[in-house]
């Protein structure tokens, strides 16, 4: 009963009622705590909320490319984002868990809130199909929808300095790899970027390749943006 009771009030939460509240339960039910749990759910579920997300915004943004679509799309649907509209939901305390998870405080880990939350999206799917899980998927991201981010400030550095080279007729930076040091599983990298034509260099750590390239990518941003301005 109590049970229930908590399903009731979630329900209430989300403004929807499930025909099978089964579903609902599946959706909220964690690997650790049973075979059949919330996993399948989660993949229809991340389908679902990524086709509705782009279909949102291609009708909302008729002039904005493909790859800023794609930005846009993913700073919406990222586990943090997810995450939020778990809290927001209180989706946690609903979450069945096995025992080591509960020790580990699984119920406010953002990796575990955002699956719940998809395979919520998995179940109204099942339960009532596409238009009720689109309904839904846009009440709960109505305030993100509403507070859309500028694409510009989604842009990683590396992206962001190749677009500030070409709009002026720049060669693209070289990136090369000055140093590795730590142990396999605890690696640091030092990356250098050069930009011959503005004798730009600079070089950055990171814990990745991919981080340290990054990281120097926005030093030389700065770099350049003063060489352009005087």
């Amino acid at each position: 009963m109590a049970q229930n009771n908590a399903l009731t009030m979630l329900c209430d939460h989300l403004e929807y009622t499930f025909k099978d509240e089964t579903l609902l339960a599946e959706a909220l039910t964690h690997r650790s705590a049973a075979s059949v749990n919330n996993e399948r759910l989660e993949f229809l579920g991340d389908g679902i909320l990524n086709f509705t997300i782009a279909a949102w915004l291609f009708e909302r943004y008729p002039d904005i490319d493909e790859g800023d679509l794609s930005r846009l799309r993913a700073s919406l649907v990222n586990k943090d984002s997810l995450a939020d509209i778990a809290k927001t939901l209180e989706l946690g305390q609903y979450i069945k868990l096995g025992s080591g998870e509960l020790k580990s405080g699984g119920r406010r880990r953002d990796s575990i809130l955002a699956d719940a939350v998809e395979a919520v999206f998995g179940a109204v799917y099942i339960d009532s199909g596409f238009d009720a899980t689109r309904e839904l998927i846009l009440r709960l991201y109505a305030e993100k929808l509403h507070n859309i981010p500028d694409v510009q400030t989604l842009k990683d550095p590396k992206t962001s300095l190749q677009e500030l080279l070409q709009s002026r007729r720049y060669p693209l930076p070289v990136y090369t790899v000055l140093e590795i040091t730590g142990k396999a599983h605890n690696q640091m990298f030092k990356v250098e970027c050069r930009i011959e034509d503005l004798n730009c260099i600079t070089a950055a750590l990171g814990k990745s390749r991919r981080k340290a390239e990054q990281a120097a990518a926005k030093l030389a941003i700065e770099e350049v943006s003063k060489k352009i301005a005087s």
